[in-house]
């Protein structure tokens, strides 16, 4: 899932995160955001699926949610460095 999450900001928003954020829209714009999050809701709901039809131990699970933080911390760190001209 962390390969997919990235992929629409690559293809429609020209490798930045800043579209994410902007109420400008349009076709392309607005698929890349509803993939964007529906791949972020599935980071977390296939491991939350996968414990509860017991496939995957609680610690699995865990393991998951914490590299999904920091996955998140990391994107947001992007984020705030790409908006800033210093970079």
């Amino acid at each position: 899932m962390y390969v997919l999450v990235p992929m629409p900001c690559l293809f429609f928003g020209g490798g930045s995160t800043q579209f994410l954020t902007s109420r400008d829209g349009g076709g392309w714009i607005d698929a890349a955001k509803f993939m964007t999050g529906a791949s972020a809701v599935g980071s977390i709901a296939i491991p939350i699926i996968l414990r509860h039809a017991h496939m995957i131990e609680t610690g699995a699970m865990l393991i998951e949610f914490t590299s999904f933080f920091i996955f998140a911390c990391t994107v947001m760190c992007f984020h705030r460095a790409s908006l800033e001209e210093d970079w």
